[in-house]
């Protein structure tokens, strides 16, 4: 199983929010300058350890990723328009990974939108997690 094919998948399933602008998906990094909004993603993989997560043989097969998707924008509107167009594309979609059979994208969690002001500039956040597991073909 190869945690970049889960991550390509999801990212590239991210970025066809429909909508205009198009929506600005970004893996882990803000570069200087990036205007809002913009959905900031990091994704993060496991192997859990679980009894219907493996094989007779003992085998680890169930593949678990977590997607922190911070939605961002200039006011709490901005940020819940970003986190709507993300959450149009990914809520229940099943993604392509060769080799694996993957299960519908499921919402896990989203707590409130939070303001920062740290910047000198208002910059609001609302973080929604997802969950995308595979097994084996």
């Amino acid at each position: 199983m190869s945690v970049q094919a889960h991550a390509d998948a999801f990212l590239a399933r991210a970025r066809t929010a429909p909508g205009l602008p198009q929506l600005v998906v970004l893996d882990g990094f803000v570069p200087a300058g990036q205007a809002m909004p913009y959905l900031l993603v990091y994704l993060h993989a496991e192997t859990p350890e679980l009894p219907d997560s493996r094989s007779v043989q003992g085998a680890s097969e169930r593949f678990v990723m977590y997607a922190y998707c911070h939605s961002v924008g200039g006011s709490a509107l901005a940020a819940r328009a970003v986190s709507q167009r993300g959450r149009g594309v990914l809520l229940d979609a099943v993604l392509s990974v060769a080799g694996r059979r993957c299960f519908p994208i499921r919402h896990v969690e989203s707590p409130a939108v939070q303001r920062d002001e740290s910047t000198g500039t208002a910059v609001f956040d609302q973080v929604d997690i997802y969950r995308l597991e595979s097994v084996p073909a």
